[in-house]
């Protein structure tokens, strides 16, 4: 296991144009295309949880996927209808469970999950499709065709580390089958087998690339490309200091501060925006553009607040060495005033959130 040793061969017909094309090009008579293979992967004495078969084009990546892991779920995507993605998931799945796969899937931005799976863009569309996966088929191991095949390669590294975290979160096995090799360093597989050199390889020998970050000052006009993807409002608070992260001067995350009133504390910053886009979302951002511009304030002083009312985000917090837990399971109440003004649309309230504070 999975060893094989297999011809294919394909009937080539004898049409008009088949034997003028024979005949133009001086091609003796063929009857039949056939190709051998002579496969060994040894994985059968080690454990693992994802394997990557790659190779050019027409090399039989598929053809061997389908041969040596003939057990396996061989996955070509799902047919999705023009409702929001979460209620494509199966009617057995509760609420925590798809919205949990699509965090850990890297599929992060609640107002995405209401969408229908044609609008998300082609590396939300993946995320999406492995969420679905492996809420749907359980344990079964999985067989993934063409991965990435569709995605802009700087997409396609980012989410495919974000499915290498949820893969072995899971403790799945999952094999990729990709003609791209710009995605090794990034899936860090536990196995590849080459088609082109027909050889195989155990592990990566190298780390996930150094993600280089370069954090600025923002501008109110740069909101417009995050506002969609936060989970409560598009609104934003003029006043605040705004930072931008970009890799590859491509901006994607942002981050805002504003300084929080209070009739006797006067050295409280607290976090008015932290949004990541989409395809940039499972690298780990967002937590480190929040630390580093808390870092930023503690050290001017400032004691650095924040209230997410995202279950995951505060699982992640709570976690964290640098933060501190300073209430949690708060549901904040509006005034008769407040519902007035409509600020219930912006603010968390009547919903469950908990505070932390920067400690460093």
């Amino acid at each position: 296991m999975p060893r094989a040793k297999f011809v294919k061969s394909v009937p080539v017909g004898n049409s008009f144009r088949v034997e003028k094309v024979k005949g133009l090009f001086d091609i003796e008579d063929l009857r039949e295309v056939r190709k051998e293979f002579d496969v060994d992967i040894p994985i059968e004495n080690k454990s693992w949880n994802i394997g990557l078969i790659v190779g050019s084009s027409g090399s039989g990546k598929t053809t061997i996927a389908k041969e040596c892991f003939s057990d396996f779920y061989f996955f070509t995507g799902f047919d999705w209808d023009n409702r929001s993605i979460i209620e494509n998931f199966p009617s057995q799945c509760s609420v925590n469970d798809i919205t949990t796969a699509f965090n850990y899937a890297g599929l992060a931005s609640a107002p995405d999950w209401l969408k229908p799976f044609s609008v998300l863009s082609n590396g939300q569309k993946m995320r999406a499709e492995i969420a679905r996966l492996f809420v749907s088929e359980n344990n079964k191991p999985v067989i993934y065709d063409e991965f990435t095949s569709v995605v802009d390669r700087q997409v396609a590294q980012v989410t495919s580390y974000a499915i290498s975290k949820f893969i072995r979160r899971k403790n799945q096995q999952f094999v990729a089958v990709s003609c791209h090799r710009d995605i090794i360093e990034w899936l860090l597989p536990d196995w590849v087998y080459d088609t082109d050199a027909n050889s195989f390889a155990w592990g990566c020998l190298r780390q996930r690339p150094e993600i280089k970050l370069c954090i600025r000052h923002a501008e109110e006009r740069e909101w417009q490309l995050f506002k969609n993807h936060h989970y409560l409002s598009g609104s934003h608070n003029a006043s605040a200091k705004k930072y931008i992260a970009e890799i590859n001067r491509v901006p994607v995350a942002w981050l805002s501060v504003v300084h929080f009133p209070h009739p006797k504390v006067r050295d409280i910053k607290k976090v008015h925006r932290l949004v990541v886009r989409p395809d940039y979302q499972g690298l780990g951002i967002g937590m480190y553009l929040l630390n580093f511009i808390s870092s930023q304030y503690k050290a001017k002083g400032f004691r650095m607040m924040i209230t997410t009312g995202l279950s995951y985000f505060a699982k992640v917090l709570a976690k964290s060495a640098e933060w501190k837990c300073i209430r949690q399971n708060y549901v904040s109440r509006l005034s008769s005033s407040s519902r007035i003004v409509g600020l219930g649309k912006t603010l968390s309230t009547n919903r469950v959130t908990a505070s932390f504070e920067f400690v460093g």
